[in-house]
């Protein structure tokens, strides 16, 4: 059926209408009614109805800033019945927004009462609140008497509201207004009055002010509650094209406490609500997301705002900060929409076109004001005429009033006889008897040639322009010496987006690498420092599968970036900090997850990219085949990774290393055996060349290590399968020719079993020892004595039964003390000096020595070695254990006795010394002990109840009968 079909059937009167077409009309006239008449401020007096009918009935009841407050409820009463016909708590709600200090830059309202916080607290009932106009509100409604404005009538018809009120401040600018309406919104921030009169001022000496000129003069937004602006970027595009948004952040401090540091803040973002900031904090601690935090107090008063959040010791607190910028309104972004209605049209203004309508609005408000006085002066000139008129001719004027019947026929008499209008005749017969005196004459002569003056000055704003310019301008300089304040919030130019590198800390880390390919990053701080021989920390828990061991182990920082060998002879980057965290005993997460490896292919090493300009990066294989590449070939890595060599079929990438192209380089064998060549004898490669050969190796051997030496001071430390090693001087490996066998670095015998690895080390090395149940001890150097390149070693970690050591990794500190002390019930630290005692038919002097951390699960291993007096090498490495099961500090000192008895009778005496705790005592008298005699050295020292075992069967020293001793004596 057609529309006319349908219309024919229709009864007489009813017309057809698509129900398209009216849904569309009636939402398009309720969407105009929302923008209109409730969201959307108007961009001369920068007000939404609601405001404006606020002011206008507070202005009506004269609550001015100079009379007494008055109930709330009175003013949302008077508004209701009057000029907003809409739920009180929408007026209320808005007279709170224009109380709070915290809200509006510059408040309209003066509240007495609870009228809510920063905390959100909201205002108290309207019953119970009073208030009244602040006094730069007045200058919203000055010149409201005098036809400035439109007037229109009110919702019933029963009075007249305007429909614009004159302000003459840019209160749109400095308060700033939000606001959603139905298919848009609008979001200006507030600014400084001072810097927006600024504007004006030069917007109305040249209206061709460009928009980088004002913005010079704003350059940002002022918000209440002050805070840092970060960044000008996006205020400048919203300035420019109304769009855009700025970044504040809140104020904070961070200052050193008896605890540790803590951060302070002390402004908050705008409209950031503190109580919920509080409880956000608290739940990212809760979550751990952000952690490092201990305490969180809200110490804010009526002085101001404080809200302590106490860091952790050893935490960075600018990590901390940085990570609350993150997750935490303590930054916010804080979008700008200038969109406001010009003529009841929403349209988006820049800030000039702001500042235009403003001034514009001005112009037809002064221009107003100056007719609307001219008329009143023009009015009383009239009248003041009359007056001359009727003193010139006094006694006739009154002698017509006094034959007059009535006041109409005095008028019109008058009128008729002096040519006067009515208004003049009516003022004269008004005018009381007083104004007849000489005096009273003079002033209404004076009074005249004011009101003349005056006329010709209103003429001249109304007919010039810039006259007219000019009286906006001292309005708005007055508005500026009496309200002006400085500026709140901070402006920051430079800012960068926060990153990941921004929240992490760039601590030490140690990057710990598996054969089956897991990997994990742990803080070095887990390993506290220990001592040689101790039994180590749990670093990883049993691995699954028997022969997965730990292949590489690294030390480095979490904002480095990772070079992933394989291999393959790939080579992929990945940042440090985006390897999973694990907990010292965690097992990690699967390198494949992490990178795009193919099949049969595995990471064998790791290099850190910091430092990398004008190196060279030195790569081995098992076969031994070397090669040197530039590293900045390395530089820029594909997520697909790159060729870092060519490589033969049965052969593998084994060792990589940093050198600075002028180096020695040292490689080691699993078999004890050692080369030390130039590094100028490998020349610098591309990424695809294979290498050429570094160290021929015997049948079965492999290559396990390479050092780059660039310090001939600093020594080699080789490590063991049994948990042996020792420290050689570099300059006991003589310089060859590459592609040679090499020498002997350690002996691979039973007791040692097969080299693991090789590290250089320095004054201020460590070393981290793991075996291949992810057990994991720290050392120093200094506790490993430097031998000859024949020598054995000595234990460097006691490993468990069917245990082997898997790698070992040496990094440098510049303080030692920055590495934590290894966790016991106490420590302690003990030596014992044997002079001339004869073992094995030879006289020797060694050294016994006891150190580490002393508990009821750890004992303290002591280990004895021997120096030969001629040969000055290692002849003999007898080696004792010394355990404790009780707590050596905190305790009373007493006496210990501690005896020393040789195998062989000998009439040599010895002489001992005992420190412990980190503390040497020594005896004043030394005693001489003779052969076979339980006659002992004394010492003022803590309990030890020990044993000594025997460790080998070649040592000449035997086990005495602890049941014939004290519990305090120990013999050997």
């Amino acid at each position: 059926m057609s529309a006319e079909q349908a219309q024919d059937t229709l009864p007489k009167g009813t017309k057809l209408v698509l129900i398209e077409d009216e849904l569309k009309n009636s939402f398009l006239d309720y969407a105009m009614s929302v923008v209109v008449s409730r969201a959307i401020p108007d961009v001369r007096d920068g007000l939404k109805p609601v405001h404006r009918r606020v002011l206008y009935a507070m202005h009506e009841l004269g609550y001015h800033h100079n009379k007494p407050y008055r109930k709330s409820v009175r003013v949302v009463g008077d508004v209701l019945g009057k000029y907003h016909p809409h739920g009180d708590q929408a007026v209320y709600n808005t007279m709170v927004g224009m109380v709070q200090d915290f809200a509006k830059r510059y408040p309209l309202l003066d509240g007495q009462g609870n009228w809510g916080s920063v905390d959100g607290d909201n205002a108290a009932a309207m019953r119970y609140t009073e208030v009244r106009m602040q006094k730069i509100t007045q200058e919203i409604l000055a010149d409201i008497e005098k036809n400035t404005v439109p007037f229109v009538p009110n919702f019933d018809e029963s009075t007249i509201e305007p429909t614009i009120l004159p302000s003459r401040l840019p209160n749109l600018l400095i308060n700033g207004t939000a606001g959603i309406a139905v298919g848009m919104a609008t979001s200006i921030p507030p600014h400084n009055l001072g810097e927006v009169i600024d504007g004006c001022l030069a917007f109305l000496a040249n209206e061709a002010l460009t928009d980088d000129e004002l913005i010079k003069l704003i350059p940002a937004p002022d918000f209440p509650t002050g805070g840092i602006i970060c960044g000008r970027s996006g205020v400048l595009t919203a300035y420019k094209t109304g769009r855009g948004k700025v970044v504040v952040r809140g104020v904070t401090d961070i200052q050193e406490t008896k605890k540790g540091f803590a951060i302070i803040i002390t402004e908050l973002p705008y409209q950031v609500n503190k109580a919920e900031l509080i409880i956000k904090i608290a739940d990212l601690v809760k979550n751990k997301i952000v952690e490092g935090i201990s305490n969180i107090r809200d110490e804010s008063d009526r002085r101001g705002m404080r809200v302590v959040i106490e860091v952790r010791k050893n935490e960075i607190p600018d990590v901390i900060l940085n990570q609350l910028y993150k997750y935490t309104p303590l930054q916010t972004s804080i979008s700008i929409l200038s969109l406001a209605l010009l003529d009841n049209r929403p349209l988006i203004f820049t800030l000039r076109e702001l500042v235009k309508q403003f001034l514009l609005h001005r112009e037809t408000v002064v221009y107003k004001r100056t007719v609307f006085d001219l008329e009143k002066a023009q009015a009383r000139e009239h009248i003041l005429l009359g007056f001359i008129i009727a003193l010139d001719n006094i006694d006739p004027v009154v002698q017509l009033i006094k034959k007059s019947k009535t006041a109409e026929d005095a008028m019109i008499a008058l009128e008729k006889e002096y040519k006067l209008s009515v208004e003049q005749s009516k003022a004269i017969l008004e005018m009381r008897l007083q104004r007849l005196t000489g005096l009273e004459q003079e002033k209404i002569h004076s009074e005249i040639a004011e009101i003349k003056k005056k006329i010709e000055y209103l003429n001249s704003v109304i007919n010039n322009r810039d006259i007219l310019k000019k009286e906006i301008k001292d309005e708005l300089v007055f508005i500026k010496e009496n309200y002006a304040n400085p500026r709140r919030t901070k402006i920051e130019d430079t800012f960068e987006s926060l990153t990941d590198t921004d929240l992490i800390p760039d601590e030490d880390v140690v990057i710990t690498l598996t054969q089956k390919g897991y990997i994990k990053r742990v803080s070095l701080d887990t390993y506290g420092v220990q001592h040689r021989g101790g039994k180590g920390k749990m670093g990883m828990q049993k691995l699954e599968d028997n022969d997965d061991i730990v292949r590489d182990m690294f030390v480095t920082k979490n904002l480095d970036e990772l070079l992933f060998f394989t291999s393959l002879g790939r080579v992929y980057s990945m940042p440090v900090y985006e390897v999973a965290e694990g907990s010292r005993t965690s097992k990690g997460r699967a390198v494949i997850n992490l990178l795009p490896l193919v099949a049969g292919e595995s990471v064998v090493k790791l290099l850190c990219m910091r430092g990398m300009e004008n190196k060279q990066i030195v790569m081995v294989t098992k076969k031994g085949v070397i090669k040197k590449t530039d590293a900045k070939a390395f530089a820029k890595i594909r997520v697909s990774g790159i060729r870092a060599l060519g490589l033969n079929d049965d052969d593998a990438l084994a060792f990589c290393g940093v050198s600075s192209g002028d180096d020695n380089i040292v490689i080691a064998t699993a078999f004890g055996q050692g080369i030390r060549f130039k590094e100028s004898e490998v020349r610098t490669m591309g990424r695809q060349a294979a290498g050429v050969r570094g160290i021929k190796l015997k049948e079965k051997d492999r290559v396990v290590g390479m050092e780059i030496i660039a310090d001939e001071d600093k020594n080699l430390l080789f490590a063991t399968a049994q948990g042996y090693g020792k420290r050689t001087r570099v300059g006991d490996f003589r310089v060859a020719h590459r592609g040679g066998l090499g020498v002997r670095t350690i002996p691979t015998d039973r007791r040692n079993g097969e080299v693991v690895g090789l590290v250089i080390v320095g004054g201020n090395s460590h070393i981290l020892l793991i075996d291949d149940s992810g057990k994991i001890i720290h050392l120093l150097p200094s506790e490993i004595r430097t031998m000859g390149r024949q020598a054995k070693g000595v234990r460097l970690i006691r490993l468990d039964k069917d245990r082997t050591l898997a790698s070992i990794v040496a990094f440098e500190q510049d303080e030692e003390d920055e590495v934590n002390g290894s966790s016991g019930t106490g420590s302690s630290n003990a030596t014992v000096k044997a002079d001339n005692v004869q073992i094995g038919g030879k006289i020797v002097s060694g050294v016994l020595k006891a150190d580490g951390a002393v508990s009821s699960e750890d004992g303290v291993d002591v280990e004895f070695s021997t120096t030969s007096e001629t040969e000055n090498e290692v002849h003999h490495e007898p080696e004792v254990s010394f355990q404790s099961a009780t707590p050596v500090v905190d305790q009373e000192p007493s006496e210990h006795v501690v005896s020393l008895q040789p195998v062989q009778e000998t009439p040599d005496a010895m002489s001992i010394e005992l420190s412990s705790t980190g503390v040497t005592q020594k005896s004043e008298d030394v005693q001489q002990v003779a052969p076979h005699s339980n006659q002992g050295v004394r010492f003022e020292e803590p309990p030890l109840s020990a044993f000594v075992e025997l460790i080998e069967e070649e040592s000449p020293w035997i086990l005495g009968d602890e049941s014939s001793h004290d519990s305090d004596t120990m013999m050997f």
